[in-house]
C-alpha cells in the first residue's frame, strides 16, 4: 500500500466521525406534539347496531402528522415546531370511535378489521383542517356518510363544520384551536348518526 493510499484512508477515517457529529449539531430540534381529543359524551340517541367507522380519506397536504396552515395568497405550509401524534385522518379516526364510545349510546362501534359484523359504516372525509393566517381563525370541515353495511346504501350524508378564533398565529395556538373546532365537530357526527342509525 502507498503511503499516498494509506494517508488517504486515515483522513477518512477521521473525516467520517468529524462529519457524523457536524451532521448531529446541524440537525432540527424535535417536534413539539399536540394531540387532539374525543369529543365528550355528546347527548345522542341510541344506535340501533353495530356501526364502524373507517379511516377518514385526505388531501396529500393533510394525509400527514404537520399542522396546515393556509397562509395568505392561498399558500399552504406546515406550522413550524409542531406534529400531531400520528397521521390526521388515523388519528381522527380513533378520537371518532372514541366520541361514540363516550356518549354511551349504543351497541359497539369499531374500526373494519376487527371480526365485527357492522349494520352501518360511516364514512367521511376531512375536507379542511387548517388554521387560515388571512381570517385568523381555524376551520374543520369534515362531510360524513352513514352506509348500510349489507346493501352499500347511502343512508344519510352531511357536511360538518366549526371554527375557532386565532389570538396569535403560533404552533401552540393553532393546535389547541384545532383540538377544540374538532371536538365540536365530532359531537356534531355522533349526535347525528346515532339519529339515523
Amino acid at each position: 500500500m502507498t503511503g499516498m493510499t494509506r494517508m488517504g484512508l486515515r483522513g477518512a477515517r477521521l473525516i467520517g466521525p468529524a462529519l457524523m457529529a457536524l451532521l448531529a449539531g446541524c440537525s432540527s430540534p424535535p417536534l413539539a406534539t399536540y394531540d387532539i381529543s374525543a369529543a365528550p359524551a355528546p347527548r345522542a340517541a341510541l344506535l340501533s347496531g353495530i356501526v364502524v367507522v373507517t379511516e377518514p380519506v385526505a388531501v396529500g397536504f393533510l394525509d400527514a402528522d404537520r399542522i396546515a396552515i393556509r397562509a395568505r395568497g392561498n399558500a399552504i405550509a406546515y406550522m413550524p415546531g409542531v406534529q400531531w401524534p400520528e397521521r390526521l385522518p388515523k388519528l381522527m379516526q380513533a378520537r371518532l370511535i372514541q366520541s361514540f364510545e363516550n356518549a354511551r349510546r349504543g351497541n359497539v362501534v369499531g374500526r373494519p378489521g376487527e371480526r365485527l359484523t357492522p349494520a352501518y359504516q360511516v364514512n367521511s372525509e376531512i375536507r379542511t383542517f387548517e388554521a387560515q393566517e388571512e381570517a385568523r381563525e381555524v376551520v374543520v370541515e369534515i362531510t360524513a356518510k352513514i352506509v348500510d353495511d349489507r346493501s352499500g346504501r347511502i343512508v344519510a350524508a352531511s357536511l360538518f363544520a366549526a371554527r375557532r378564533p386565532l389570538d396569535e398565529i403560533a404552533g401552540p395556538a393553532v393546535a389547541q384551536a384545532l383540538d377544540r373546532a374538532a371536538q365540536d365537530v365530532m359531537a356534531d357526527i355522533v349526535r347525528w348518526a346515532a339519529g339515523r342509525v
